[in-house]
């Protein structure tokens, strides 16, 4: 509890945070601006997956940098250094203070989803099922490149390298990674396409697209050929929580054992 108040009162001084949300706030009321043309019993799906479409490319880069900024502010103001030497060890202040980013970016995060929906309510037929999902996306995807900022945070030992590290994380996950697969397209096989799926769905951006289109019925798995359906060998949410378990342990592991304790900027 101390971390999360520690988080809040840091945040609330801060412009990160306030920035992030606002830029959300203003995508998600254009796109319910621009779709106020639709039909009210469709509408709604319609406005959800070209919200999804636009917002996708903006939460993971902000909470990279909400993550990586957090953990190196406590480098910078030797507050690390302080907290390590009160019989605390590095993994438990990184839990700690990963539980406190959940806290601070989320709470507010589903605030102004909740008060969306109200919104909604007077323009579109609403799937309270189809929202949750896509709620559910979106904080998926929060965690992820949360925990991901936090571990370039704790490596990083200066501003510059945070902007660097933060950056290429983001081009490889929305470019490079799918990039990469596709040279070795050619090559699957009934024998291999197990493996490069999960390759593919290592990806956190194309496990929680194929969460979301497929728990809103935008994506069928009906008539599937037999190499698609050993595409598909689990359901699309086991691919999300592996995915969540995958990177949250991995960037927790990197953040514990590459990290430096101070920065020089």
């Amino acid at each position: 509890m101390h971390y999360i108040w520690k988080e809040w009162k840091e945040n609330i001084r801060g412009k990160g945070l306030w920035l992030s949300l606002s830029i959300i706030v203003l995508l998600s009321i254009s796109i319910l601006y621009r779709s106020s043309i639709l039909s009210f019993d469709q509408g709604f799906y319609v406005l959800l997956i070209n919200l999804f479409d636009t917002i996708i490319y903006f939460i993971p880069i902000l909470c990279l940098f909400i993550g990586a900024f957090s953990i190196f502010q406590e480098k910078e103001q030797k507050t690390l250094i302080m907290l390590l030497t009160k019989k605390d060890n590095y993994p438990s202040f990184l839990l700690k203070k990963s539980l406190g980013l959940y806290t601070v970016v989320l709470v507010p995060l589903l605030g102004w989803f909740f008060l969306y929906l109200l919104l909604l309510k007077f323009q579109f037929q609403l799937d309270m099922k189809s929202y949750l999902i896509f709620v559910l996306a979106i904080v998926s995807l929060s965690l992820v490149f949360l925990q991901m900022g936090a571990a370039i945070g704790s490596f990083s030992r200066s501003r510059m390298q945070i902007i660097g590290y933060t950056i290429f994380v983001w081009f490889y996950f929305f470019f490079l990674h799918d990039f990469l697969l596709l040279s070795f397209l050619p090559d699957v096989t009934h024998e291999n396409v197990k493996l490069f799926s999960s390759f593919f769905f290592l990806n956190p951006l194309q496990a929680v697209r194929m969460f979301l289109e497929t728990g809103m019925g935008v994506y069928s798995f009906g008539h599937m050929s037999r190499l698609l359906e050993m595409f598909m060998w689990t359901k699309p949410v086991f691919f999300l929580i592996g995915n969540l378990f995958i990177w949250l342990a991995i960037s927790f592991g990197i953040a514990i054992i590459f990290n430096r304790k101070e920065g020089y900027e």
